[in-house]
Order: C-alpha cells, then structure tokens, then sequence
C-alpha cells in the first residue's frame, strides 16, 4: 500500500518544479569574455551581486527572486554548462544542468534539471534568453524506480502527439499511484494534480498541440512504496520542424 504522506509536500515539489522552468537566467557579459564559465561560477558561488549589476532594476528583482528561491530550497545545487554550436551566427546555445538535494522531515529529496539555454548578445550583453528541451525531476526514492520519460522536445502546431512514462521494469503486485497535467508557459499553476492507480505500469497519454507556437508544460508525479517522484517537461510547439 501506499503511504500517502508522501504526497502532503506535493504541492512543495511542483513549486520546485515550476521555478525551474522559467528562471530567465540572462547574465550579461562582456562578449570579448568566456560568458559560459562566468554564469557557472555565478551560479555555483550564489553570485546575486554579478545577476543585479547586470540587467534593469524589473529584470534584476525578478532574477534574484527566482535564484535566492533556488539556492533556499536547494543550498548545495551545483550547475554545469556546456557550450553548444547554434543554428544561425546570432544564436547562442547553453546546455544546463543543475543537480542538487536537500532533506525535509527526515527525507532527502534529490534534484536533477536540463535544459537548454538559448539567447543571443547585443550592447555586450546577453538578452532574448528562452529555456527550452527542460526536463527536471525532484525525487524521495533513492532511485528505486527506474522511469523512462518518452515526451517530446518540438512538435508541430495542431499534431498529435504522445505523452509517455513509462516504468522500465515490472513491478509485480506493487501498486503506483500518479497524475499529470498541463498548463502554457508563464501561466500559473492552479489545478491540482489528480493522483490515481495507474494499473498499467505508467503514464500514457495522446495529447494535440495547440494551433499557435507556444511552450506547453507537462507537470506530473508517480508515489511508489519507496517514495515519491514529481517531474515537469516541456514541450515547444513550433511551425516548422
């Protein structure tokens, strides 16, 4: 059976979820600088002076709210950024990835989120940023269950396509129990999230993106005997592939 006191601190977990998702982390620089080694060193060494130095006194509140809400909930993150070849001249790529853990009621919660980082420079400094391919989840269970997350990174405008999470290997007659939702980006999150029996061993859904490009946000979790597991993905919904 479930406990399902592992799922009191959900609402915690897809406001962990959510953040991530858009924290516009544009630090301008100097481009005669290396950017993607001073925006991990600002990260990793909680460097708010250097975010605040850098963009209007809107941009800078938004910034340090978004990060100083990181660093509370996740103290010891450590991100890593890999520089990647864009498609045009203009275009600058980012891969990012943020790994961190932190313990509540006696639970050590582990996070893990990629995305993609894609912006491009003018004055010396970097604007017009936008996360995309995100993926991060915040999970209680050590690992135990092992998930495979088959949701994809671009769709066109007005296709369908498929939602899946899927549990690699079979569980025998341990029960599961999960939901998931979606909402655009920068749309607040207000509907709960349903968490149901899911007798066929994950999470399937057909789902049709929108007429119009858009980011759609997939939210979800899955409670195990061992734990809980919460994740959010997004989805670019795009004209032309």
């Amino acid at each position: 059976m479930i406990n399902l006191n592992y799922l009191k601190n959900l609402g915690l977990f897809l406001y962990l979820n959510v953040y991530l998702i858009f924290p516009k982390l544009s630090i301008a620089q100097n481009i005669n600088v290396d950017i993607r080694k001073n925006l991990e060193d600002a990260l990793n060494t909680r460097n708010l002076e250097l975010i605040k130095n850098n963009f209007n006194e809107e941009k800078n509140l938004k910034i340090q709210e978004k990060f100083t809400q990181i660093i509370k909930d996740f103290p010891n993150s450590k991100w890593q950024i890999k520089k990647l070849i864009g498609e045009n001249s203009k275009e600058k790529i980012f891969d990012i990835t943020v790994n961190g853990k932190k313990k509540i009621n006696g639970e050590t919660y582990f996070l893990k989120s990629n995305f993609k980082y894609i912006f491009s420079t003018q004055n010396e400094k970097i604007n017009n940023g936008n996360i995309k391919n995100l993926l991060t989840t915040i999970r209680n269970d050590q690992s135990k269950l092992d998930i495979i997350f088959r949701i994809p990174d671009k769709v066109l405008t007005g296709t369908k396509y498929d939602i899946e999470i899927i549990l690699n290997e079979p569980l025998g007659d341990i029960i599961l129990a999960g939901g998931i939702i979606s909402y655009e980006e920068e749309s607040y999150l207000k509907q709960d999230i349903n968490i149901e029996p899911l007798a066929s061993g994950g999470i399937f859904k057909t789902t049709r993106a929108s007429s119009k490009p858009n980011t759609q946000i997939w939210s979800g979790t899955i409670a195990h005997p061992k734990g809980i597991i919460s994740f959010t993905k997004s989805v670019e919904i795009v004209e032309k592939i």
